[in-house]
């Protein structure tokens, strides 16, 4: 979900004074609304906000299956790139204009198409005024991690 030199859909920045928590359907509505529609085909869910720290429902859908009857790691990958977006907005209390800087993923182990979801939890472990830093798990309904990925955000 980074800009990458493309237009940012302006939203209304709310003041620092009147920053509030985010909830889940707060979020799930940014998402909705903000989301390219490559990461809407996803279906990500918003099951839980704390500030700094999401977690997120990716459903298992055919479509996201490659041949080899696992979760493509390109899906994992575009939704740790967009937890992590929704966990700096949660940390922020609103959405600024932000971009990808690093984003580093290890495979730990397949998720099988016969899997309903994966549970990802998004936590931004170093905010900063220009770069900020995060993890994201990727659990299967097991409570095995699948995959783990570090990032890297500048806000701008």
């Amino acid at each position: 979900m980074s800009s990458g030199g493309l237009s940012v859909p302006r939203l209304p920045r709310i003041p620092a004074k009147e920053k509030r928590t985010m909830d889940s359907p707060a979020l799930q509505a940014i998402l909705d609304g903000l989301a390219a529609d490559y990461v809407k085909q996803l279906h990500l869910r918003v099951e839980r906000v704390e500030p700094g720290k999401v977690t997120l429902s990716l459903p298992v859908a055919p479509g996201l299956v490659h041949a080899g009857g696992v979760l493509c790691g390109q899906a994992i990958m575009s939704a740790a790139d967009t937890a992590m977006l929704l966990a700096m907005i949660a940390q922020l209390g609103s959405f600024k204009p932000m971009t990808t800087v690093q984003l580093q993923t290890s495979f730990v182990r397949p998720v099988p198409k016969d899997v309903a979801a994966v549970t990802i939890v998004a936590r931004v472990l170093r905010p900063g005024k220009s770069l900020s830093y995060g993890d994201v798990e990727f659990t299967t309904p097991d409570g095995k991690l699948a995959a783990h990925a570090t990032t890297t955000y500048a806000l701008i």
